[in-house]
């Protein structure tokens, strides 16, 4: 059982004690005073609190049924290791993670058939157009950004995504505080009350990706979402024709930490957007426990181009389906050299220019 002495002051964490004259629980660092039922209560709550609970199913995705692998191939890269999927017909390539060439590793097996598709909606000559906007007026940029060659590299590639989906119960409490400022002939006073505030409800998620290829960074992916799950269709071994598919090396399993995160974070993120009214508002606990979760495989589409510059991978990705894109461009200090000679060169012409027409004025 909790003793007098064990109360924590709820307005700065202080140990309180009995103040025998007030007949109430004060604390001696901020001079806060409590009635005893308010620190009953108050505690009460605190051993209610329950700590964060995330369970999965992870039986996501199907097995192969008889002939459906027949014709589809797995391509290895021999630089990076990066392993790709595709039908027996298609030609030669280069490795869409380090555009190193790839060779023929033979049929694929131990992998899960994906339970969905979402088929690319934008071809390749609207990724290579929105990649020449990107890239265009950019002087600086390094010129191999701009070829038109390489630009005609960009490959259209079915990423592995592991969906989640659960019902989230949160219970998360807060610290607030009200200040109330007044003056009179002598002083100006300043007056801070504080709040323990209480939040507790219920949230439903759907469909929250994690990548599964270790070669996609999660930040690069979940830059180009949201993808639009309502034209998803039920994955059939057509839609990869033309198309390369990246085979998963992340299982369910191993994407439950960072399903987690995102769940937390987007749980705690509305919870606290209800807490107004307040001068300052600090998270003190949070508890996040999930039912009903489960996971399906998923192959979402994106076109992809990784660049090798001064031994950097730059790459540029565009959702497949909505055209939403990343691309992080590198200055070429050789034209920044130049660019900064030929604009000093020109202001000193300029400058010159006025002095000499000044001079022939007077």
């Amino acid at each position: 059982m909790t003793t007098l002495q064990e109360y924590k002051c709820p307005c700065c964490g202080g140990a309180i004690v009995f103040d025998s004259t007030l007949q109430k629980m004060k604390c001696p660092f901020c001079d806060t005073e409590f009635e005893m039922e308010s620190l009953q209560s108050y505690d009460e709550q605190l051993n209610s609190e329950k700590a964060d609970d995330f369970s999965w199913d992870t039986n996501a995705g199907t097995s192969w049924m008889g002939g459906e692998t027949e014709g589809m191939r797995v391509y290895v890269c021999n630089s990076c290791g990066g392993e790709i999927v595709g039908d027996e017909n298609m030609a030669a390539t280069s490795c869409p993670f380090c555009n190193n060439p790839v060779v023929v590793m033979g049929n694929f097996k131990g992998i899960l058939k994906p339970n969905i598709v979402i088929p690319f909606k934008l071809d390749k000559e609207a990724a290579k157009e929105a990649l020449g906007k990107h890239v265009q007026g950019k002087r600086l940029a390094p010129k191999v950004f701009k070829d038109k060659k390489h630009i005609d590299e960009i490959k259209g590639i079915y990423v592995p995504f592991w969906l989640f989906d659960a019902e989230a119960d949160a219970d998360i409490r807060y610290r607030g505080t009200k200040v109330r400022s007044w003056s009179d002939s002598r002083y100006d006073y300043t007056e801070t009350s504080y709040y323990s505030i209480r939040r507790i409800g219920s949230l439903n998620f759907r469909a929250v990706p994690v990548d599964g290829s270790s070669k996609m960074p999660d930040d690069l992916m979940e830059s180009i979402e949201p993808y639009d799950l309502s034209e998803a269709v039920d994955f059939q071994t057509a839609y990869l024709a033309g198309y390369l598919a990246d085979k998963y090396d992340v299982d369910a399993k191993q994407s439950i930490e960072r399903a987690n995160a995102r769940i937390k974070t987007s749980t705690e993120q509305v919870v606290a957007s209800s807490v107004k009214g307040y001068a300052s508002v600090t998270p003190e606990s949070s508890s996040i426990r999930l039912y009903n979760g489960k996971a399906k495989y998923a192959l979402y589409p994106v076109w992809l181009l990784n660049t090798k510059w001064e031994d950097k991978t730059y790459t540029f990705a565009m959702n497949g389906q909505t055209g939403k894109f990343v691309g992080d461009l590198p200055l070429d200090k050789k034209a920044k050299t130049k660019w900064f000679l030929i604009s000093t060169a020109i202001i000193a012409a300029a400058v010159f220019g006025v002095a000499m027409l000044i001079n022939m004025l007077v």
